[in-house]
């Protein structure tokens, strides 16, 4: 259990840098949006174009950069969406062991058909060099990527967060408490 632990500890490691560094793509996000407002409405005041497809695409690809990469992140802090008014009232055992199931039999599937059916959309986008159809569009095969990056990632932290809830089951089990606190 010693090295499952120091895995899952290096995963948590890797989402926990991928979210601090996911704190400049939201500045660049934020960035890109004020300079397309101000581009458009002042460009529109003087009778230019100041903004461009690059600029409008580059924030979107910022944010989609933002969603894809935190999910992985957000898992490991515990951070998803659950009923907690149930959750809450539930024993610890019994919190733990449908986090283990939910995530063994829900989001490891669930990572893996998405890899499955991703794969070939990426690999036909950089067979091709996909760039986008706008006048002065950006490559799109690079943020298609992050599509199998971030279901690879979301799938790693799957497994650490089983094994950290194991072996929580695992120290309860063995007189650390009686399971029915936190």
């Amino acid at each position: 259990m010693h090295y499952l632990l120091q895995f899952s500890r290096l995963i948590d490691g890797f989402s926990d840098l991928l979210m601090r560094g996911l704190r400049w793509v939201v500045v660049a996000l934020i960035v890109l949006g004020v300079i397309n407002v101000v581009g458009r409405y002042l460009g529109a005041q003087i009778g230019m174009q100041l903004s461009s497809n690059a600029l409008l695409e580059a924030q979107t690809q910022a944010y989609n950069l933002i969603f894809l990469l935190a999910a992985a992140g957000l898992l490991a802090r515990d951070g998803h969406i659950r009923v907690d008014i149930l959750n809450v009232s539930l024993p610890q055992r019994l919190r733990l062991w449908i986090d283990i199931v939910g995530h063994a039999l829900l989001l490891i599937p669930f990572c893996l058909l998405m890899l499955w059916f991703a794969w070939d959309y990426v690999m036909r986008a950089w067979s091709r060099l996909q760039v986008s159809p706008h006048p002065d569009g950006l490559p799109l095969y690079p943020i298609k990527t992050v599509i199998l990056i971030a279901f690879v990632l979301l799938l790693l932290q799957a497994v650490s967060e089983i094994i950290k809830r194991v072996d929580r089951l695992r120290r309860l089990a063995h007189g650390a408490g009686d399971g029915e606190a936190g």
